[in-house]
Parts: structure tokens; C-alpha cells; sequence
């Protein structure tokens, strides 16, 4: 059985097609297989976050040099780490928990959203926010999503109240529930 690498590929760029197929052919291409990944648009740019396993003879200078020339077509930024830069790779300990808040957008939601979910020491393992315009000429909702590691130590119940709280504070509304992680 031959060793393993593990890296941390991010690239972005104004969006444009062909840029998750030029990505991930030369993964495939190197023996390169996808983990992890987070793909998204945001203001017309892209951006992509993967976890790709190669063999270990291929390091992350030479992973970032394949993927050079297919960035430099697509205008995209590339950079490859060794996964040990990235930090802790293990699961925090706990349950998942999916957070929602929407309401009118004003500065300081995700920040204060984050800030007491980081008190209360859970971890915020996907963030989402999108502004949503009903089309009736209503003001658009801001919509903030997450999904949140909340560990043993801390009771559901008692956070989901603080949220609450909190909603009121930022005139917001939230939901916490159970996170369903088995279902994409």
C-alpha cells in the first residue's frame, strides 16, 4: 500500500464555467481524490476549498504547479498546504446543530451570531448568508445559516434561549434545531 499526502487546495476568481472541471481534472489526473469540499459564488466571484489525497511522492509546491496553467486560463488564484497547516483535522466532540436567524440586515448579525455560539464553545462548521428579495417591494431579508458542532459540556436548550435572546437584541428571528448531517 503506498503512503498518502493530504492538502488543502483553495482557488478563486471572477466566475466563470469550467473552473471546478479544470480543478478537479488535474486532481484526477495526479490519482488526486476529493474529500472535502466547499464550492461557492459569491458577487460574481468563485471560490473553492477542497481536501485532496495523493500519493505522498507528489508535494504541494508540485500539486500548485499543475494546476498553474489551467488557473492562469481561468484567472483563477491557487494555493496548495499540506493539511497540517490547516489545522486540527479531528471532529470537535458533541452534536450537530443547524442554526438559522433572518430578519431586516444590519451590521453586526454574523458577528454577534458567532460570538456567543464561540462563548458557549461550539464550533461553526459551515456558514451561509444570502440577502432574499421577495419580489412584492418588501426590503430584502438577510438570511444567516450555520451549521454548529455544540459540544457535550453545553446544553442545547439553555443556548437555543440565549439565541433567542440575542435574536430579540438584533430584531432578528432564529431557529435552532438538530442537525440532520446525514442528508445533503
Amino acid at each position: 500500500m503506498s503512503l498518502v499526502a493530504r492538502y488543502v487546495v483553495t482557488a478563486f476568481g471572477a466566475d466563470r464555467p469550467g473552473m471546478v472541471a479544470a480543478v478537479t481534472g488535474v486532481l484526477m489526473e495526479r490519482g488526486g481524490n476529493l474529500e472535502d469540499s466547499a464550492m461557492t459564488i459569491l458577487g460574481g466571484h468563485f471560490a473553492m476549498m477542497l481536501i485532496v489525497e495523493v500519493g505522498d511522492e507528489l508535494t504541494a509546491t508540485d500539486l500548485e504547479r499543475a494546476l498553474a496553467a489551467p488557473a492562469a486560463q481561468l484567472g483563477l488564484t491557487v494555493a496548495v498546504r499540506p493539511t497540517a497547516d490547516a489545522g486540527r483535522d479531528e471532529p470537535v466532540e458533541g452534536s450537530g446543530w443547524s442554526v438559522s436567524v433572518h430578519g431586516a440586515d444590519h451590521p453586526g448579525i454574523v458577528h454577534r451570531v458567532a460570538k456567543l455560539l464561540a462563548d458557549r464553545g461550539a464550533n461553526i462548521v459551515d456558514l451561509s448568508t444570502r440577502m432574499v428579495v421577495a419580489g412584492d417591494g418588501s426590503p430584502p431579508a438577510y438570511v444567516l445559516r450555520l451549521s454548529v458542532v455544540v459540544p457535550r459540556t453545553t446544553d442545547a436548550e439553555s443556548l437555543g434561549a440565549e439565541l433567542v435572546a440575542l435574536a430579540d437584541e438584533l430584531q432578528v428571528e432564529v431557529r435552532l434545531r438538530p442537525d440532520d448531517a446525514d442528508i445533503l
